[in-house]
């Protein structure tokens, strides 16, 4: 049963297209190239490819629109594909495969793949268990180091990867060591598998575990895969690094579309309709736009202050983009502090100790290098800022330690503050922050004006 059919036109282009894809020799090469092609080119191109070469390609996370693709393929080679790709991918797959199409699918996999991947979906996204694949390489702690080499033999082309394998204590289950195919290699064939395993200090997770812990964990311990246990100790399934990689990259573009000022796009830049981009991004723009509002309000309630000293204005941009910057530097560094686990939300003190003393020698700076720049345009001829230029000099002086410490003190508290309130301290954006700041910024300003400038010229 087919769920779609191929266009005359479409099945001729792919054709061409795979004869040419035929002569590319990697498989990431042959990615990029269904990639290139649409939806109904690229399920024309795999089906007609060899059983091998097309699940080495969809077991690629690289494939862009997979499930689309496995959509519009028959539904039988579908399937037979899925049967013979890792359960973590085919769990993925589904999760972005619409209803009608899954189900279908769905119903003619095999019962052990249908069970394990009904098993990963269950799990929350961005934990231990989402990540997951249920085929790793385990043996009894009753094996000998001859009987483990010939079942690795055996479960070699269905495992994720036979680097690290697994012992199970023959009567629960629970793991119990692990040994690594580099030392099974090297000793005696008739010792037991329990004496040459590691069986202190194993690292290992639950399923809940967030994503970016079970990152941090593989990194510290230097692993190639993390196994994953349920509450008695039993193997549940590993993560192995690579998964850990793909998932990181994905988060990383999407916090760096965040920090950008909008929605994530969660599809290749070229894959988003014009309706969808706007949707992306105009939300966003609206919420900092109205937030840019607040600084009309603001330079209107100190316009009295405007009309007497025309030459502040002058120094709006500079006072704004200060702030706006030294926010931003602040909340990108502690974001990718808290990403990573540098910091933990019990650290925001200690953070904000140390930004306090930071922003005011970062204004300071700022605002020796305005003052210099008014004393020489003054003396040299540049601009005339009348008899009081000393006192606007250290207005912006002054003001800028303000702003400056501001900015970096509001950048800093934003991720602490989001993510206690259990929302991504990516949203602490940029823009967000230097809206924030922008609006502070003139309201510190023309308060440090009224303060230094009264009597003289306001």
């Amino acid at each position: 049963m087919n769920i779609q059919r191929f266009p005359s036109r479409a099945g001729n282009a792919a054709r061409v297209l795979l004869n040419e894809s035929l002569n590319v020799v990697t498989i990431a090469d042959r990615v990029e190239h269904l990639n290139a092609l649409s939806v109904d080119e690229a399920a024309a191109s795999l089906s007609q490819l060899p059983h091998q070469k097309a699940l080495r390609l969809i077991a690629r996370p690289e494939l862009q629109d997979a499930a689309r693709i496995l959509a519009a393929m028959p539904v039988e080679q579908s399937a037979k594909l899925l049967k013979a790709t890792a359960h973590d991918r085919v769990a993925d797959i589904f999760q972005d495969m619409e209803e009608r199409p899954r189900a279908l699918i769905f119903s003619r996999l095999d019962p052990a793949t249908a069970h394990a991947v009904e098993h990963l979906m269950a799990y929350p996204q961005r934990t231990a268990g989402s990540i997951m694949t249920t085929e790793f390489v385990s043996v009894p702690d009753t094996f000998t180091v001859a009987q483990t080499l010939a079942h690795i033999r055996r479960v070699e082309s269905d495992s994720e990867t036979v680097y690290a394998i697994y012992v199970l204590d023959h009567r629960t289950d629970r793991l119990i060591g692990v040994v690594t195919l580099r030392r099974l290699i090297t000793v005696n064939g008739e010792a037991d598998i329990l004496s040459v395993a590691r069986r202190e200090g194993i690292a290992r997770v639950g399923p809940l575990m967030p994503q970016e812990d079970v990152a941090r964990l593989i990194r510290r311990n230097n692993l190639l895969a993390l196994p994953v246990v349920n509450d008695d100790g039993q193997m549940l399934g590993i993560v192995t690094v690579d998964d850990v990689i793909d998932t990181m990259i994905a988060d990383t573009t999407e916090d760096a579309q965040k920090f950008g000022g909008m929605e994530a796009l969660g599809k290749p830049y070229m894959q988003i309709g014009f309706g969808g981009m706007i949707k992306k991004r105009a939300g966003w723009l609206c919420a900092l736009f109205l937030g840019e509002m607040l600084t009309a309000s603001a330079m209107q309630y100190f316009e009295n202050e405007l009309e007497k000293a025309i030459v502040l204005t002058l120094f709006v941009p500079l006072i704004m983009s200060s702030g706006g910057n030294s926010g931003s530097q602040a909340t990108s560094l502690i974001i990718r502090a808290l990403a990573v686990g540098e910091l933990k939300l019990s650290d925001w003190w200690r953070v904000a100790l140390r930004e306090l003393p930071t922003g005011v020698t970062l204004g300071a700076i700022l605002g020796a290098v305005g003052f210099t720049r008014i004393l020489i345009w003054q003396h040299v001829g540049f601009y005339d800022y009348g008899p009081h230029w000393l006192l606007i000099g250290l207005t912006v002086f002054a003001a800028l330690i303000g702003i400056v410490t501001f900015g970096s003190m509001a950048g800093s508290m934003l991720p602490f503050i989001l993510q206690r309130l259990r929302l991504d301290p990516a949203s602490a954006s940029a823009p967000f922050v230097a809206t924030l700041v922008d609006v502070s910024g003139l309201v510190i300003y023309f308060t440090v004006a009224l303060l230094i400038l009264s009597g003289t010229l306001l």
